[in-house]
């Protein structure tokens, strides 16, 4: 994978996004860069994947230079409050992030520019190398990337234009940040895929996403005219549902581009040995 400070890793739900993440943060760290891990959906499958039994608002080391967290928005609003609104460490602030935390539920943007502030905010700190960010499914990961137009063209004047302007300009630069989307080769998650790109691209929300094919299946070396020397049972039946899958993920895969591919794992796994297995053929990747 490429090596950017930040990284976004989304795709359609149930595609692998959030073992693909883990798998990249894992590569990142066994080459020795120090690598932050963020789960932006508060959900249990980057932890499961980076074998944390959980993961808070403060980073955890759960591997040697990897250390892991999840997002909080409530968390996220008072490091807002203090970290970019000046408020002295030792203010009481509770008080204000739950007018705030109305206020982001309602206003338009503001969820969004709070939740994707902190990965930026991390990347900025100089405290990683790396930030690798399991963020939400597509359409919400779309909404994150508008969100600092969005509160700019709200907002005309002062910090929170001037903070906005600063998030859209780090989400756009291509030396800082990229975009992993994460499919599997079938139709409905690879046209999710492109409509999530051509949106990307037309709409100048950041880099050029890279697609990842995930659970790809590897050539059987068969052909049809084989399968007729099988006779019937369920062998021949077996051949054939195997070369009509790696029909069908051949076509779906030649409509995207700039892909690296990821295998199917077949067997029993663990989430955290699918993540490690994923890394495997990351790091041997070119």
């Amino acid at each position: 994978m490429p090596l950017t400070r930040l990284t976004f890793v989304s795709g359609k739900g149930g595609t692998g996004k959030s073992a693909v993440a883990a798998a990249t943060a894992i590569d990142f760290a066994r080459r020795g860069h120090r690598v932050l891990a963020i789960d932006m959906v508060g959900q249990t499958g980057l932890a499961a994947h980076l074998r944390a039994l959980k993961l808070g608002y403060s980073p955890v080391e759960v591997r040697p230079g990897l250390f892991a967290m999840a997002m909080n928005r409530s968390d996220a609003l008072d490091e807002y409050l203090k970290a970019q609104l000046h408020v002295p460490q030792g203010a009481p602030t509770r008080q204000l992030s739950s007018a705030l935390s109305v206020l982001a539920d309602t206003a338009p943007g503001v969820r969004e520019i709070v939740s994707i502030g902190k990965p930026i905010y991390e990347t900025r700190s100089g405290k990683w190398d790396v930030v690798v960010v399991d963020a939400p499914s597509l359409g919400q990961f779309q909404s994150y990337l508008r969100a600092p137009r969005t509160i700019a063209e709200l907002v005309p004047t002062g910090n929170v234009r001037r903070l906005a302007s600063r998030l859209e300009a780090t989400l756009k630069d291509t030396n800082v940040t990229s975009i992993q989307l994460v499919t599997t080769p079938a139709e409905l998650p690879t046209l999710e895929t492109l409509e999530a790109i051509a949106a990307i691209r037309d709409e100048s929300l950041g880099p050029d996403p890279m697609v990842v094919l995930n659970r790809m299946l590897g050539s059987s070396g068969m052909s049809r005219s084989e399968l007729e020397h099988l006779g019937d049972g369920p062998v021949r039946e077996a051949a054939t549902l195997q070369l009509d899958l790696e029909v069908e993920q051949t076509y779906w895969a030649n409509e995207l581009a700039h892909r690296s591919a990821l295998p199917y794992l077949f067997g029993v796994f663990t989430p955290g040995e699918v993540a490690e297995q994923l890394a495997d053929r990351i790091g041997s990747s070119p």
